[in-house]
């Protein structure tokens, strides 16, 4: 709105100011000799003219510079509407403007006060009393014999229609709290995941490691067979080289003493064999019997 009141202003500024420019110029090329009025406006032409320029421009800078919408938007909640309207008196006097005339004329100031004012706009005929007049207190009368007779009836109906609206949009709003909270659940699940994910993978990084420890010792303990195995075999080669050489070497040395015995050394060794043999038998029974 302030812009267009701006705009308007400048415009008619602005036609103003072409108008005294045209009588001007009108002026000055007539054969009648202007008067004393005219002279004095076309004096002022100029000055008004510049004047006008001056405040088109200033209202232009002006209309560039404001915006419609200035006031920053309020976050404030939007009070709820009564399901009920307030009290009234008689059926069309609003409750408000009697407490509003207690404290002032009493309890019978309101009543007083629409009397007077019924009685002033009759003495005064400001609402005379024709046929319109029966015709309208006739309908009025109607009209209240319906709401009499018929308003409670009409009014649990509508309440009726207005309970079933507002329990079809609880069950919606309920429907979709469920859904909500099912799916704030499921978020809080999803989240609670994530957050354990990072023990899982340490978990599973555990156990990868113990499945590297577990083979490199397996490996290593069959290393170590293998390598024991090895050592093994070379010491049983070397018991076996050994013992075979011991043997070589009792063979040979047999072999050369067998060789080297003549047959009357053998005759000799044996009488001896017998003779120590002899001995020792007298000796063992000389013990016995003594």
């Amino acid at each position: 709105m302030c812009k267009c009141k701006l705009f308007v202003v400048s415009r008619d500024v602005v036609g103003s100011s072409r108008s005294l420019r045209h009588r001007r110029c009108s002026l000055q090329k007539g054969t009648k000799r202007p008067k004393q009025g005219a002279r004095c406006s076309e004096r002022l032409a100029p000055s008004f003219i510049n004047h006008a320029v001056q405040a088109r421009s200033h209202f232009s800078v002006v209309q560039a510079s404001r915006s419609l919408h200035s006031s920053s938007q309020s976050l404030a909640p939007v009070p709820s509407l009564p399901e009920k309207g307030g009290k009234v008196r008689h059926g069309i006097i609003p409750e408000e403007l009697f407490q509003l005339l207690y404290p002032k004329t009493g309890v019978t100031g309101p009543y007083m006060l629409g009397t007077g004012l019924l009685i002033y706009m009759l003495s005064k005929e400001i609402y005379v009393i024709n046929h319109e007049t029966f015709a309208a207190a006739s309908i009025g009368a109607v009209i209240i014999y319906g709401i009499r007779k018929f308003g409670p009836s009409v009014a649990a109906f509508a309440d009726k229609l207005n309970e079933d609206k507002v329990a079809k949009a609880q069950e919606v709003k309920d429907l979709a709290m469920s859904s909500l909270t099912q799916a704030t659940e499921d978020e809080k699940k999803e989240q609670w995941r994530v957050e354990g994910r990072s023990m899982l993978f340490d978990a599973k990084r555990n156990n990868v490691a113990m499945l590297l420890e577990t083979n490199y010792r397996e490996r290593l303990h069959t290393v170590t067979n293998e390598v024991k195995r090895r050592l093994d075999y070379q010491i049983a080669l070397q018991n076996l080289q050994h013992r075979m050489a011991q043997e070589h070497m009792v063979n040979w040395v047999e072999k050369n003493v067998v060789s080297s015995i003549t047959p009357q050394q053998e005759k000799e060794s044996i009488a001896k064999c017998l003779t120590d043999l002899k001995a020792l038998a007298k000796a063992t029974h000389a013990k016995a019997t003594a």
